[in-house]
């Protein structure tokens, strides 16, 4: 955000979560529809172990490999790895003012919106973006519906 002046006043952190494995058309979308809403955005690419437990089979590409696709995408301003314990972690840790969803994404937006009030977070905006193509990018139809 800029004042008359033009000196930044502060800098709105947006915060987007993903396995991003086969990273596609649909995640630069994703991705540029996020920077939209902030000054900064900041990716949490989540961990092998996670992708297992919650989708129930391994990502095709490793977290290092995620995190640098991202990285060589120019799109985010910093890409992190998500915590292998609570998924919370970064948020506590980063303390976005903008949180945007994935169109696919099954995150509970009331527990995610407790969650951040339970931390003091009550200020932060949840967003849905939009899809972009999901009949030809989206990574389950990509990968031909196999892990």
């Amino acid at each position: 955000m800029w004042n008359e002046n033009s000196k930044i006043i502060f800098m709105v952190k947006v915060l987007v979560f993903g396995t991003f494995d086969i990273f596609h058309e649909g995640h630069w979308d994703f991705l540029k529809q996020a920077r939209k809403y902030g000054e900064f955005l900041r990716v949490v690419v989540a961990r092998d172990v996670t992708v297992l437990n919650v989708k129930g089979y391994q990502p095709r590409y490793s977290e290092q490999e995620r995190v640098t696709a991202i990285k060589k995408s120019g799109l985010a301003d910093e890409v992190v790895l998500g915590s292998l314990n609570d998924r919370y972690e970064v948020v506590r840790e980063y303390k976005p003012d903008v949180i945007c969803l994935g169109y696919d994404q099954k995150q509970n937006v009331a527990e995610l919106r407790r969650k951040l009030d339970e931390t003091g977070l009550d200020r932060t905006r949840i967003i849905k973006l939009k899809s972009y193509k999901p009949e030809k990018y989206k990574s389950s139809i990509i990968r031909g519906n196999s892990p």
